[in-house]
């Protein structure tokens, strides 16, 4: 139980602080501050103790504040969601639906919109995909600077054969003179260590505002780990699970999906890699995620080749098939699992290589 003491105790709902749009145009800078500097309460409210005056200042907008010298609510797991966009009696213990680990924020019953950019039979160069990428994270920082959200996008592609190292990696990993590269290499800004990126693989670019979601890294990469591990499932049957310790998707001692993000300003971009068709041969050539005693595999080796993984009525089915049917899945698990609403766009190929 948590009680006001002092009459400069001040609680803070989040309902108070967006409007019933679902957008936060005035109360982000609010939020931001309690966030760097006061601890979030298990209901999604903030206790916070402080010189009412000097928030005035901070905050030039009129916003609704909560007064109380005694006070207290019932604890509960830590998760800043529902009740929103309502007055509560304070007389009442506060009651909420919990909601999933893995679900992002619901907003009024509104899902967020996100601009989708299915680009799933093309082989984008990865330079380009980066380019666009920070690109689109200037833009939305540029957006809720001035107007205080924006839409979540999602890019999903295809690579052809490049090499990435992240923020971590070191050229022990690469079984090769970097003169000498087999394909491309690209040192990234993205988390963790050389990973490949090729034809039949899948790779995600969730380039999402978490403010509006939720301001953990940690719930995010499980979060997206949890996404493929759903599409294993529910596609597939195939088992798949997180090892402690390691980012990615497993079975067994394979790693079908590789994780990677950069977050700035709150804003994600990089994402996911999940391998569907892909040709592992590459992979040989570096120490993938500088894991040395794990390999990689694709859904294609468990669905065909495993014993005992996957459907048998999907052993059939060739390489376009595969990717198409694991792109369905991934768009819908994804959306489940952040609370989205696609929006479909379209780039034309022109407006796509100018940014090479």
């Amino acid at each position: 139980m948590k009680s006001f003491r002092k009459s400069t105790d001040l609680l803070i709902p989040l309902s108070f602080l967006i409007n019933t749009e679902g957008n936060m145009p005035w109360g982000y800078r609010i939020v931001d501050l309690l966030l760097k500097y006061f601890p979030e309460d298990s209901i999604g409210f903030w206790f916070v103790t402080l010189d009412i005056r000097a928030l005035k200042k901070i905050v030039p907008l009129p916003f609704h504040v909560l007064f109380a010298s005694s006070y207290s609510v019932n604890s509960a797991p830590a998760y800043p969601s529902l009740p929103l966009g309502s007055y509560f009696d304070l007389h009442k213990p506060l009651l909420y639906s919990k909601p999933s680990k893995f679900t992002s924020l619901v907003i009024n019953g509104h899902r967020r919109n996100c601009d989708l950019f299915d680009l799933h039979h093309e082989q984008v160069p990865y330079e380009v995909a980066w380019s666009w990428q920070k690109e689109i994270v200037r833009d939305k920082r540029a957006q809720i600077e001035k107007e205080g959200d924006c839409n979540d996008t999602l890019i999903i592609l295809q690579h052809p054969p490049v090499y990435t190292l992240g923020t971590a990696s070191t050229v022990e990993n690469l079984k090769f003179d970097m003169k000498n590269a087999p394909f491309n290499i690209y040192r990234t800004e993205r988390g963790g260590e050389v990973t490949y990126h090729g034809p039949g693989q899948l790779v995600m670019y969730p380039i999402i505002n978490l403010r509006m979601h939720k301001m953990d890294l940690h719930w995010y990469l499980r979060t997206l780990e949890e996404v493929v591990i759903r599409v294993l499932s529910s596609t597939f049957s195939i088992q798949a699970s997180t090892v402690e310790g390691l980012t990615g998707v497993w079975v067994g001692n394979e790693k079908l999906a590789a994780v990677g993000i950069r977050v700035s300003s709150w804003i994600t971009y990089h994402g996911l890699a999940l391998n569907v068709t892909t040709d592992l041969s590459p992979f040989k050539w570096i120490i993938p995620c500088g894991i040395r005693d794990r390999q990689v595999g694709s859904i294609k080796e468990l669905v065909r080749e495993g014993v005992g993984h996957g459907r048998a009525d999907l052993h059939h089915l060739n390489d376009a098939s595969l990717i198409h049917i694991t792109h369905k899945s991934l768009l819908e698990e994804f959306s489940q699992a952040f609370q989205l609403e696609y929006s479909y766009k379209s780039i034309s190929s022109a407006m796509l290589y100018e940014r090479k």
